[in-house]
């Protein structure tokens, strides 16, 4: 199923600010491709990218134990600046970032653009596992980076990690690894959508959280089109 908002075009014209995208003309549709967790699976990012879209959204993870940055980021390199880019706790913050200015990619982490009416914002890392990966936040820090965001509406959020005991982290029954302050942004302020990695075995899985379409998008990917 792809996501939308309501399919009416858009009449605008005006420069393009580096932070904020308005074309000029109807458009009925933007797309994104948001992805995650592609641990060096080249073909696959590949198959991902080879997919038409506006904006490209790496949600973490592209990489395993920081290995493999720079094939990574030839591959993501083809679709250039319509890529951002988040670290996933398999990947530092310095690390996407260096490959991110090397490639001519967007770094994504603890970022928001805005596209048309909408904010769309990225935040990186997992809450701590018991493997002490390189992209790892406290609970305090992950909901402390969440907060810019609180007030951006109508907002896409996509983050690495999933809301924590929902279908979205779940590896087994009665076993899930996602983060409380995920969870409890999105119970408080409502996104309209809501995208994630991190847990393999919730790749697909879709759910509503109040208002929030929440889906966690693993490395099937996820096509967005928005309004």
């Amino acid at each position: 199923m792809q996501a939308a908002g309501p399919r009416h075009g858009a009449a605008a014209c005006s420069a393009l600010p580096t932070q904020q995208y308005t074309r000029c003309g109807t458009i009925p549709l933007l797309k994104l491709q948001i992805f995650s967790d592609i641990h060096n699976d080249w073909k696959t990012l590949e198959g991902l990218l080879a997919v038409e879209a506006d904006f490209y959204i790496a949600a973490g993870d592209q990489v395993t134990w920081a290995k493999g940055f720079d094939r990574c980021g030839e591959i993501l390199s083809r679709r250039g600046d319509r890529v951002y880019v988040l670290p996933g706790n398999h990947e530092s913050a310095e690390d996407v970032a260096s490959m991110c200015a090397r490639f001519g990619l967007h770094n994504f982490h603890e970022q928001h653009i805005e596209i048309g009416k909408w904010h769309v914002a990225g935040l990186g890392y997992s809450s701590p596992t018991p493997f002490g990966t390189p992209g790892e936040y406290s609970e305090p820090q992950m909901a402390a980076r969440l907060t810019k965001f609180a007030e951006l509406n109508p907002l896409v959020l996509i983050c690495h990690a999933p809301p924590r005991d929902t279908e979205l982290d779940r590896i087994r029954r009665g076993l899930h690894a996602g983060s409380r302050a995920v969870r409890e942004f999105i119970e408080k302020w409502q996104p309209y959508y809501f995208f994630c990695g991190h847990i393999h075995e919730a790749e697909g899985v879709e759910m509503r959280m109040g208002r929030t379409v929440a889906r966690n998008v693993g490395k099937a990917g996820y096509l967005l089109e928005l309004d």
